[in-house]
């Protein structure tokens, strides 16, 4: 079942097993998906049997086909809802929500909802929130939402060239694998923008690859002092992503309490994502396997 026209070039199958990146196919084995993409394969999954029942779908069944525990149902539901993928019509029934038959042409309404849910992100959060992607090499912002209590970090040096200081550039170089990161630093130096700025690359590579699965990247005042920011990997495509946000005080308690709703909202943002059409998963291989067994 496409979820958009033809030319919009992805369907629900290729959502549910989004084909794994470079980075992925390359890393230690053992690395599990972002939390953010095994919580969408599960709302995605819900989302499938609600497509299935035209006429509207119970949790009980949706459970019964999807095999999920109850509250990790509840959660899914509750992510496509928002994302306006699934529609409650009663109690207890759901179906298919408007941004599914999103046109290939006119994606107005999902960059919209799209925007919604950036803004949603920043209230939750209490900071401003950004979407990064690692395109041709690069760090790029793609996507962000600040506002006067949530102000966005002040840009005082091109984000390109600090991925090495910035909760943003860890979380995508954490994608990479050995190569491509050499690649990347061959390139752009590890400049000491601040007294905390890591310029060791084996220390670099090693806060990357040490760090638990699916944990927050940080920057602790190492882009520019006064600030701290976070960042989750949210990839889908074939592309590093990462959502982030950023908080103009350096208050270790205040980060940790917004990393940790950033890292739950995530999939939240990823779906908006897809949904918009800024994030195109394809279908996944035979031999690509990048979920975790426990998820």
């Amino acid at each position: 079942m496409h979820l958009t026209e033809q030319a919009n070039g992805w369907a629900l199958e290729a959502l549910k097993q989004p084909q794994s990146t470079h980075a992925a196919r390359t890393s230690p084995a053992g690395r599990t998906a972002p939390a953010a993409l095994e919580s969408v394969h599960r709302a995605l999954r819900a989302l499938e049997v609600v497509n299935r029942h035209s006429g509207g779908v119970n949790l009980t069944q949706i459970a019964r086909e999807t095999k999920l525990p109850q509250l990790v149902l509840a959660r899914a539901v509750e992510q496509l809802i928002r994302a306006d993928l699934v529609t409650p019509i009663g109690p207890d029934a759901y179906v298919a929500g408007h941004a599914l038959p999103l046109s290939g042409t006119d994606r107005t309404e999902g960059r919209g909802h799209l925007r919604e849910t950036l803004a949603w992100v920043r209230d939750a959060v209490g900071a401003a929130v950004y979407v990064a992607r690692y395109t041709d090499g690069e760090v790029a912002i793609t996507q962000y939402a600040d506002g006067p209590a949530a102000p966005a970090v002040d840009e005082w040096v091109d984000f390109r060239a600090a991925a090495h200081a910035s909760a943003v550039g860890k979380a995508l170089l954490a994608q990479l694998d050995h190569d491509g990161r050499r690649d990347h630093l061959s390139r752009h130096r590890l400049t000491p923008f601040t007294t905390h700025t890591l310029t060791s690359r084996p220390v670099l590579f090693r806060q990357l690859d040490d760090r638990p699965p699916n944990t927050p990247l940080l920057d602790l005042q190492e882009y520019a002092l006064g600030t701290v920011c976070a960042a989750v990997p949210i990839t889908a495509g074939p592309n590093p992503e990462c959502v982030a946000l950023s908080i103009p005080v350096p208050d270790p308690g205040r980060l940790k309490q917004a990393a940790r709703i950033l890292q739950s909202e995530a999939a939240a943002v990823l779906l908006a994502l897809i949904v918009a059409g800024s994030t195109r998963p394809t279908a996944r291989r035979p031999q690509d396997t990048i979920l975790s067994t426990s998820a």
